[in-house]
């Protein structure tokens, strides 16, 4: 059995915490699912890391603008998520 941390728990483009593991347990097998922030599908457009920095820069020069804004956090700081992006995808 795989475990997760915590890094495989966030957009590999946005940084945001993920209900669920984008990429499943250990990694291997995208979701396919969108991410409320930056509107990714998981397994598409971030399938290397330099998709993910492609997507990542077009995403940042329209403004970091949230894919389902009822979702973002009144709180939200686009750097502090950032940091959030999991190593090797930064």
């Amino acid at each position: 059995m795989s475990v997760v941390t915590e890094r495989e728990m966030h957009c590999r483009v946005c940084g945001l915490e993920q209900s669920d593991p984008p990429w499943g347990d250990g990694g291997n097998c995208a979701s396919f699912d969108i991410c409320d922030c930056c509107g990714t599908e998981f397994g598409y457009e971030d399938c290397s890391p330099e998709a993910a920095t492609c997507v990542r820069s077009a995403w940042l020069a329209k403004g970091a603008p949230w894919f389902r804004p009822r979702s973002r956090p009144a709180d939200w700081d686009v750097n502090a998520q950032l940091r959030n992006v999991p190593q090797g995808y930064e």
